[in-house]
């Protein structure tokens, strides 16, 4: 079974639409800041809480001391129960952090289960709202489709229906002329080079609007904090920050698409992302390329399209060891952008010595 979300743009919401969801976002973070809240009284006091006691003290009381959590679908208050189990449950295996209080304004969102809503064409229902228009008709279709929930959610002024769906088959397509192995060098220069000599460039929109990026900052910093002013800059911000989002993804998905479908074996290094960020110089301009999505989207593409990810330790010395005779340098400064071999005297470009280098201890690993 594959399980896979499609996430759709709401079609000009109405007034009265917008107004909805911010009443459902409300009450999801109402009720677990409410059950974070009792789970810490409950805790203080000597008790094991569970978020089904919670969930069931809440639903006794809602009637009379939060009444307006009727107006919108009940899943919104209800699932906001089992994420802070969920939350809990990764803080204890020791995979997160201790949960905090959500904030209005971030990450606003609400869950719907599958016999809350209805799917028909470009159009979506919404329990006590009635149908809404959505920008284009659900990816997936077919008799082997099971729809498993959907969650509604709010990026910038842009109001979003993510739905997550179950199917049989892999919907995805193997290319005729797929190679055998490639080996992959992430890098800043470019996004990544390939063990076959081509280049994929980065789109690197941060580096490209951080002028009007700096200059909408300013302009907030200048308003007076809660007028109108402040508030149409803050939208102005969220649509850029979202429009850079919007152009790293794009990227990574051309490439990944491309890898996936190209190649059976992929050879990856397995980078430190977070350490890597820590570097003050490089960090702005690691997290423009986007190795974490790079990898995240790497790994569920493969499990569709049946590739083989050969992760290489991240302290194999790729960059300083020849391609060509195996020796390897002691040191090699970051501005070599071309690797000289001094035993050999081969010279190749340092990003493609890396990425031969990759695919072979791939292929050693897997065998």
């Amino acid at each position: 079974m594959i399980i896979l979300s499609h996430k759709i743009q709401i079609k000009n919401p109405t007034v009265k639409q917008q107004i909805y969801f911010r009443q459902a976002c409300g009450t999801s973070r109402f009720a677990y800041n409410w059950g974070l809240d009792q789970w810490k009284k409950q805790y203080d006091n000597g008790l094991k809480p569970t978020h089904f006691q919670i969930k069931k003290a809440f639903n006794a009381i809602k009637p009379v001391e939060f009444p307006w959590v009727f107006n919108v679908t009940k899943c919104a208050a209800e699932q906001a129960f089992s994420n802070l189990g969920s939350a809990f449950k990764r803080f204890f295996n020791g995979e997160g952090k201790y949960p905090k209080f959500k904030k209005k304004g971030q990450h606003d969102s609400f869950y719907l289960s599958n016999d809350q809503f209805k799917i028909s064409e470009n159009r979506v229902k919404i329990p006590k709202l009635g149908w809404v228009s959505l920008t284009e008709s659900l990816r997936f279709c077919g008799d082997a489709i099971k729809i498993l929930s959907a969650t509604v959610s709010r990026i910038a002024d842009k109001w979003f229906i993510s739905i997550s769906v179950q199917m049989e088959t892999t919907p995805a397509k193997v290319s005729k002329s797929q190679a055998d192995t490639v080996g992959v060098d992430l890098g800043v220069k470019n996004l990544a080079t390939l063990s076959n000599g081509s280049t994929i460039e980065g789109s690197k929109p941060l580096k490209k609007l951080s002028r009007k990026l700096a200059r909408i900052q300013r302009h907030l910093a200048k308003c007076t904090k809660g007028s109108k002013r402040y508030n149409q800059q803050k939208i102005k911000l969220a649509r850029l920050h979202y429009r850079i989002r919007c152009i790293r993804q794009d990227s990574l998905h051309k490439l990944t698409h491309h890898l996936c479908q190209d190649f059976k074996i992929i050879c990856i290094e397995d980078l430190n992302v977070k350490g890597m960020m820590k570097n003050h110089k490089l960090a702005k301009a690691i997290s423009d390329m986007g190795f974490y999505e790079f990898k995240r989207q790497l790994e569920y593409k493969s499990s569709l399209f049946g590739n083989w990810i050969s992760s290489v330790d991240r302290w194999f010395p790729s960059s300083k060891t020849c391609s060509n005779c195996g020796n390897k340098k002691e040191e090699l400064k970051l501005s070599e952008r071309v690797y000289h071999c001094d035993k050999c005297g081969f010279k190749i470009d340092r990003d493609l010595n890396a990425a031969i280098n990759i695919e072979r201890e791939g292929i050693r690993l897997l065998a």
